[in-house]
């Protein structure tokens, strides 16, 4: 498909905005027929009487649903976060005044805005006030290291940059290291404080650092009149989203006001989200916009409890407060839950929905949070799908399965969702769909209206990963039958030893099923005679210190084909990013020094 821009729609596009229409290998751009707001489909040249202007016809964009829901629900709760709440009218005044406060501070629509902060009232503002701006927000990881986040910072040319308190030394470090030939970013202070949480109370975070504003003054000295900057076309850039870096270093991962908007709505129907549900945050917001739910969760008129740390019992307390419809959260956070002390859990007062992805969750786990009263659904997807892409649709004929062959299918990604066109499983090099045998492997591949516009600054790439048509992922899955996917491993992941190739995550399955694992993660450590073994990460339970290497790896042997069991367990924690994936390139380098066996 090819999008053609008009004369006009050019001129009005910054070089920022130029730059990041071209990452998409397919648009074009023309000053004849092009794509504007009087332009016919093609298919109407054989109706007459057919128009399209702005009566029938508005770019979309997420930042609608908060102009709605501020008439529709406007004196419903929109954000908790310890004594401070907000109704959406109050958020949309806010955001609007921020909106109009950030147009005074001598940037151009088209400009990035960054934020480091965690899963606090601002961060959730800012996701509607910098669109509404005019402006491309860029969430930056707040776990980032100094150098990895001036690398970022540069990368994306952030004008302004809103940072937590708690984490101003680390933007003042990050700064430090920029190149000294570029304008620094402004910086803007958030201070916004958890009565749950202590640490929260102190003011002496920013004491003795610099900052240009304060985030409250912005939003006092804007115009709650102001008149929003909507894009004037759907496919403008909404945000910028640096992938995890599990794999490789960060991509600048481009969103577009179009694909947001549908993504929210797509994952909200998967979520199930009725009217005013409650959501609780524990997704971080600044990962894939918290899957799109922070624009789902307007779109609905519900309410954000937000956590600025996360924990068994602010999530049982939180859950019992506030009544918590709904939540979501990598698996580790699941094996956070059901690892919790009996004494911080608290009854559910009814039963909750929580949808998890990430790595493809355990069984034994699915099975657990059952059984506690939540209701656990899988999704799937990368940054470059807007967070989730596919869902594990439950089937009513398999409510009378046993507890154990549930979890199993649930742990399924399953099918895509309403907002995608199309998801295989294909042979990377012959781009044929693999048989839906549960077997044969091959990459997911993704393609439709929710896959990203390109990687910022990164033609190359982009066009490597739309090889073929299709968005390549590079995962790789099985089709089952009756035609939902399942995840076995990462393309980088799969152990080839003696020719034979083993999926990690069915190591790990084992693995983390033994009664002392708490958690595993499996990569492949050099062997002189097979080329690679698995080798086993292993984070144990508490009291369980004195299990042995060879106990676990004897456990593997009972349970898996022997050439799949690790030849090596090493104890100890797992380095992961802020969203709970392990970052296995990491252990790969550790396997790698431990040297041959």
């Amino acid at each position: 498909m090819r999008i053609l821009l008009s004369k006009r729609a050019i001129r009005t596009l910054t070089p920022r905005f130029q730059r990041l229409w071209s990452t998409h290998s397919s648009f074009s751009t023309s000053g004849s027929g092009g794509f504007s707001d009087d332009s016919k489909p093609e298919s109407w040249k054989t109706m007459e009487g057919l128009l399209r202007s702005p009566a029938n016809f508005s770019p979309l964009s997420p930042i609608t649903f908060l102009e709605r829901s501020a008439k529709a629900y406007r004196d419903r709760t929109s954000v908790v976060f310890g004594s401070v709440e907000h109704t959406w009218l109050q958020t949309y005044h806010r955001c609007l005044r921020l909106a109009s406060a950030l147009t005074h501070l001598g940037i151009s629509p088209g400009d990035v805005v960054a934020v480091l902060a965690p899963n606090v009232p601002a961060m959730h503002e800012l996701h509607f006030a910098v669109p509404m701006a005019g402006l491309i927000l860029c969430p930056l990881n707040t776990r980032l290291d100094t150098s990895t986040l001036s690398v970022l910072l540069q990368h994306s040319e952030a004008k302004i940059l809103f940072v937590d308190h708690h984490l101003l030394e680390v933007a003042h470090g990050a700064l430090a290291k920029s190149d000294r030939t570029r304008k620094t970013p402004k910086l803007v202070l958030i201070s916004q404080s958890n009565d749950d949480d202590d640490e929260d109370r102190s003011s002496s975070f920013h004491s003795n650092y610099s900052f240009d504003y304060h985030y409250e003054d912005l939003v006092k000295s804007g115009d709650s009149e102001f008149e929003v900057i909507k894009p004037r076309n759907e496919w403008d850039p909404i945000s910028i989203n640096y992938t995890s870096g599990t794999t490789s270093r960060p991509k600048g991962v481009v969103w577009s006001h179009r694909g947001a908007y549908l993504n929210s709505l797509a994952t909200v129907f998967l979520h199930q989200m009725p009217v005013s549900p409650v959501y609780l945050w524990m997704v971080p917001m600044f990962h894939c916009n918290g899957w799109c739910l922070i624009w789902g969760v307007a779109a609905q008129g519900g309410t954000n409890i937000c956590l600025r740390k996360v924990s068994p019992k602010l999530i049982f307390k939180s859950i019992a407060t506030h009544k918590v419809t709904h939540m979501g959260g990598a698996p580790t956070v699941l094996n956070m839950i059901v690892s919790s002390p009996v004494r911080e859990r608290r009854p559910l007062p009814h039963r909750v929905e929580i949808m998890t992805g990430g790595s493809p969750p355990m069984p034994q786990i699915l099975a657990k949070m059952e059984e506690l009263g939540f209701n656990v659904s899988h999704l799937y997807g990368l940054t470059e799908t807007y967070g989730p892409g596919t869902h594990c649709v439950w089937k009513p004929e398999w409510d009378s399965l046993s507890l154990e062959e549930r979890a199993k299918l649930k742990s399924r990604q399953g099918v895509q969702h309403l907002g995608l066109e199309g998801l295989e499983v294909k042979d990377p090099v012959t781009m044929e769909t693999v048989p839906s045998d549960g077997v044969t492997m091959g990459e997911v591949m993704f393609r439709g209206n929710t896959v990203m516009s390109g990687y910022f600054k990164d033609l190359e790439a982009t066009r490597k990963a739309f090889e073929g048509g299709w968005f390549h992922s590079g995962d790789l899955a099985v089709k089952h039958p009756d035609g939902y996917i399942e995840v076995k491993d990462r393309l980088k992941d799969v152990i080839i030893s003696g020719g034979e190739n083993i999926s990690t995550v069915e190591v790990e399955r084992v693995l983390c099923s033994h009664k002392a694992v708490f958690e595993a993660a499996v990569v492949a450590r050099p062997d002189n005679h097979w080329g690679q073994t698995p080798c086993g990460f292993v984070k144990l339970k508490e009291g369980f210190d004195c299990v042995k290497p060879e106990e676990i790896i004897e456990f593997c042997r009972d349970h898996l084909p022997h050439y799949m069991a690790p030849k090596t367990i090493v104890f100890g924690d797992l380095p992961k990013t802020s969203t709970g994936k392990v970052q296995k390139y990491l252990l790969r380098k550790r396997a790698d020094e431990m040297g041959s066996l």
